[in-house]
């Protein structure tokens, strides 16, 4: 074999053990084919609206994914020099040939990694390259790539088709007049893209801008926020108006868990202690855990999944957020506690029938001590999959292998792909489907499930359990 060959082994990821490899093919081939359902991820819907040519390999495969200049970075590449803009609009690196050859020298870095994984996928399956990536054959493969992006069958609206979405969901913020979806409706377009509600930045009192993000809200809502209660209101008038165009769930990307349910008027001091700039951490804490209350109530009365992403400390790298901005790989997790920090929410709102509540960590330690015993008692919670640097191929079979035997798998909500890098969405979900597949073999090996069981858990987890849970 040529040592530049690109080869996808079709049974790669399985298990070495025979009998459970096979076991895991026959399963992997029963919800290969089966519709990809991505009900929470961070695409641009103007992608869609638009329906451009993507200009070419590095504005398609690199500057979207920050797993991929992260890495980079932590070898010494300056961020600059793989074209990550400056927030002060200084000089970085503009020729898209020179990012790609740089990324192309450093591939060796992403052996055994998600990124790794997934980038060969596309490579091979999405974009027909035969050849690994390396030094020597990085222009060759950019050449090659430049030429397919020009096809009809490469346009974004055509992939979308060809990788078999059924429904994609993004993430977008209150104060989103969600143009492009409106654009994308008006198109004719059968594709199903549909937004998600995000109201961090109007529900953290220190976001940035929280103050001119308030009078915005105001002014898309017809609702006056000089007060909680016309702040309240024009919360829900968005999440109204956001399920008109067609979203089902919310998303809630907070530092911890931690839920308080305030007095009203308890609530309304610190909203207007907010409005006249004199907030502090504590209050916003304090009115951040209220607010996911608030969310949930409301989503208890208007249906909406409620997602919550915490335990992040986001932009640790203070250097890089100033020069770079937010979103460039200086996210690291920190250890929360659920079991307390979710008690009030869960105490008012846990039995709810109405209510469906995912709950993500990137804390692993939480999965078997606090989470899937949580998730295996209130009716109302559900497990998120591994998520962000755990979703990579050990993570995924510590996730099924610490959260099966408290919470079962129906307390799971399927395979989320959360990214922002589209052509990825495929290979993370074949990664997904595969690493299930290949847990359920070995249950099915062991004798603890029979094989009739395992074939309809690998339709549920790959398909119907995203599909319930999403409201699809």
């Amino acid at each position: 074999m040529s040592a530049n060959k690109l080869v996808l082994h079709p049974q790669r990821y399985f298990s070495s053990n025979s009998e459970e490899r096979k076991i895991a093919d026959h399963l992997y081939h029963s919800v290969k084919d089966l519709p990809l359902l991505c009900p929470h991820g961070h695409v641009d819907p103007r992608l869609f609206a638009e329906n451009a040519p993507f200009p070419d390999p590095t504005e398609l495969l690199i500057i979207p994914d920050h797993y991929l200049f992260r890495m980079l970075y932590s070898q010494g590449v300056p961020m600059e020099s793989m074209g990550v803009p400056r927030r002060d609009g200084g000089a970085t690196e503009a020729d898209h040939r020179r990012i790609w050859q740089i990324v192309a020298d450093h591939m060796h870095l992403f052996r055994g990694t998600p990124t790794g994984m997934w980038l060969k996928h596309e490579l091979y399956e999405v974009l027909g390259v035969r050849k690994r990536l390396c030094r020597e054959t990085a222009m060759e493969i950019y050449d090659q790539i430049s030429a397919a992006l020009a096809q009809p069958e490469n346009l974004p609206r055509a992939m979308f088709e060809r990788f078999n979405i059924q429904v994609l969901s993004t993430t977008d913020s209150p104060i989103d007049t969600l143009a492009p979806h409106q654009a994308i409706r008006q198109s004719g377009w059968a594709g199903r893209i549909i937004p998600a509600f995000r109201p961090d930045n109007v529900t953290d009192l220190m976001a940035a801008d929280w103050r001119q993000n308030i009078d915005r809200l105001s002014e898309l809502s017809g609702e006056e926020c000089t007060s909680y209660r016309g702040y309240i209101r024009a919360l829900e008038k968005r999440r109204a108006f956001f399920k008109t165009m067609g979203a089902t769930s919310t998303d809630h990307g907070v530092l911890t868990p931690f839920t308080v349910e305030l007095s009203e008027a308890k609530a309304a001091a610190l909203f207007t202690k907010a409005l006249q700039g004199q907030a502090d951490a504590e209050d916003s804490r304090l009115f951040t855990g209220h607010m996911l209350m608030e969310m949930a109530r409301m989503s208890v009365e208007d249906g909406l999944t409620m997602q919550i992403h915490p335990g992040v400390l986001r932009n640790h790298n203070e250097a890089i957020f100033a020069k770079f901005g937010p979103d460039k790989g200086c996210d690291i997790p920190i250890a929360v506690d659920f079991t307390h920090d979710l008690k009030p929410l869960l105490n008012r709102f846990g039995n709810e029938p109405g209510l469906t509540l995912v709950i993500f960590t990137i804390d692993e330690t939480t999965y078997s001590r606090e989470l899937a015993p949580l998730a295996g008692h209130y009716p109302a919670m559900k497990l998120g999959p591994a998520w962000w640097f755990l979703d990579s191929r050990e993570a995924m079979l510590r996730f099924r292998r610490t959260t099966t035997e408290t919470a079962g798998f129906y307390n799971t909500v399927g395979f989320i792909d959360d990214t922002r890098a589209f052509p990825s969405i495929p290979a993370r979900h074949d990664l997904a489907r595969r690493l299930d597949c290949r847990y359920l073999a070995e249950l099915t090996a062991e004798h603890v499930i029979d094989l009739d069981e395992a074939e309809e858990l690998a339709v549920d987890l790959a398909y119907n359990l995203a599909k319930k849970n999403y409201k699809f």
